[in-house]
């Protein structure tokens, strides 16, 4: 599978912007979500080949959003990257329950994260 098209989720503009920034420069279409609410509905109507999520957000949060995600029958098949500030290992075990793929610790290294893309590609 081929990666163009990503979904970055976070509350934070600054998060967003920067890594639209970074991915951009790499040639990926991007497209963002605010909260988790978003995240879902975006996933659903944009349908990107990766989303890249933030855990703590207003509403629903970013695990509840990968776990929705990673279990809805049209959406199952996008690979979630888990992006959050939250670094204990409990933490990291949660989301790859709810259904994440991989999972990065802000803040995050581009160069890192462009692997880890490249590695589910």
């Amino acid at each position: 599978m081929t990666i163009k098209k990503i979904l970055v989720v976070d509350d934070s503009p600054t998060e967003r912007f920067a890594l639209t920034e970074l991915l951009s420069a790499r040639g990926y279409q991007v497209v963002t979500a605010e909260n988790g609410e978003d995240a879902i509905a975006k996933s659903k109507s944009e349908m990107p080949d990766l989303i890249l999520m933030d855990v703590v957000m207003p509403g629903i949060n970013g695990y509840q959003a990968t776990r929705m995600i990673a279990r809805s029958e049209s959406t199952r098949s996008i690979p979630i990257i888990i992006c959050t500030t939250k670094g204990l290992e409990t933490d990291r075990i949660w989301g790859m329950r709810q259904g994440a793929h991989d999972y990065l610790v802000k803040p995050v290294d581009g160069a890192e994260l462009l692997v880890r893309i490249q590695a589910l590609g």
